[in-house]
């Protein structure tokens, strides 16, 4: 899968996949929408960052979580 919108760059926010090459963590655009913010605010808080950023995001979580696999404790 490619994604054109997330970057890794070591001189970029240590290396974390980031959008665009912006000093905006992927990580941090996934934790507003999980703690509920809509995309309508995110694109007026964050004026940088466009609809097709927050598509790209989501696809790039779930094609980690995909590929992860995790043993839950019972």
């Amino acid at each position: 899968m490619v994604f054109a919108r997330i970057t890794i760059d070591p001189e970029v926010c240590t290396g974390k996949p980031c959008i665009r090459g912006l000093r905006f963590p992927v990580a941090r655009l996934l934790g507003l929408l999980a703690a509920g913010e809509t995309r309508e605010k995110i694109l007026k808080d964050y004026p940088y960052l466009e609809p097709e950023d927050i598509d790209e995001a989501l696809r790039y979580a779930s094609f980690l979580a995909d590929e992860e696999t995790v043993e839950l404790a019972r």
